[in-house]
């Protein structure tokens, strides 16, 4: 299999090619777009490497179109997609290469996805495949023919449920999710933790402020697009983004601060406002 990649980068550090050792060995190009203010070229120095520096903060949606349509131009037909926290474990991306090879049923399969190693992680199912709804954006590998098809990554999203609207997408268009449960991505959740409310267990990923904007404001748009093909999904989608209202203000740190942005994302969904916060 013929394969390019795209990682997503916001302020690198070397742990972010630590990452990328990972899985570079596997891919026939790398196509490195930057969202950070400054050059960071010096960091990347591979002859697999073509670095791309938007010098600005375009968000994921952005960033990931700009790779997709690099790879098009180049005639690949999978794009590998990744986010710079993310690693595979040992021979994990030559095993995924080897099972799509063979799978009978790839032409239909908008999405293959690894298994997602996190300190939550459900445990490992016994299938090779599950179709799980909608996965996470990180070791992905997409078929671009089906990209082209349902158009991309959402760019007014800007970051957050940018992953699950594509995911969505691609089965409202018919085509399937394919989760590859012998491959292994290890994925960091950041300042997670875990609290207890009336005997609930709370998961609390302690995102920022302006994350919140973005996963408030951004799920009710999700819930408008697709509640009429997957109501049970969505439904869950909404309840949990007025959850969060109280959880994130509550458990999280800065709550208040947490609760101003959330309300602000509620504001410009009922305004219809899209793209990058403040703009």
């Amino acid at each position: 299999m013929k394969l390019a990649g795209v990682v997503v980068l916001y302020n690198p550090d070397q742990k972010v090619l630590d990452n990328i050792s990972s899985y570079i060995d596997e891919l026939d190009v790398l196509y490195l777009v930057d969202n950070s203010n400054v050059d960071n070229s010096k960091f990347f120095l591979n002859d697999k490497f073509e670095y791309i520096p938007l010098l600005k903060n375009t968000g994921i949606a952005h960033a990931l179109n700009v790779g997709a349509k690099k790879a098009l131009d180049s005639n690949y037909k999978y794009l590998l997609t990744m986010d710079q926290d993310s690693k595979f474990e040992s021979d994990a991306l030559k095993n995924m290469k080897n099972i799509i090879d063979n799978d009978i049923d790839k032409d239909n399969v908008g999405i293959y996805s690894p298994f997602h190693k996190t300190a939550i992680s459900d445990p490992v199912p016994s299938e090779l495949f599950t179709s799980p709804l909608v996965v996470m954006t990180s070791g992905n590998i997409i078929n671009l023919d089906i990209y082209k098809c349902v158009e991309g990554f959402k760019e007014w999203m800007f970051i957050d449920c940018v992953d699950f609207e594509y995911g969505l997408n691609v089965r409202k268009h018919g085509y399937t999710i394919k989760q590859i449960n012998t491959v292994f991505l290890d994925h960091e959740l950041g300042d997670y933790e875990i609290k207890y409310f009336l005997n609930k267990k709370i998961f609390c990923d302690n995102h920022s402020a302006l994350r919140r904007y973005y996963i408030v404001r951004n799920s009710f748009y999700l819930y408008d697009l697709y509640h009429d093909d997957f109501p049970d999904y969505c439904e869950a989608v909404k309840r949990q983004a007025k959850q969060s209202f109280f959880y994130a203000t509550v458990f999280e740190k800065h709550g208040f601060k947490k609760l101003i942005y959330m309300i602000r994302g509620y504001r410009d969904y009922r305004k219809g406002k899209k793209g990058e916060y403040g703009k």
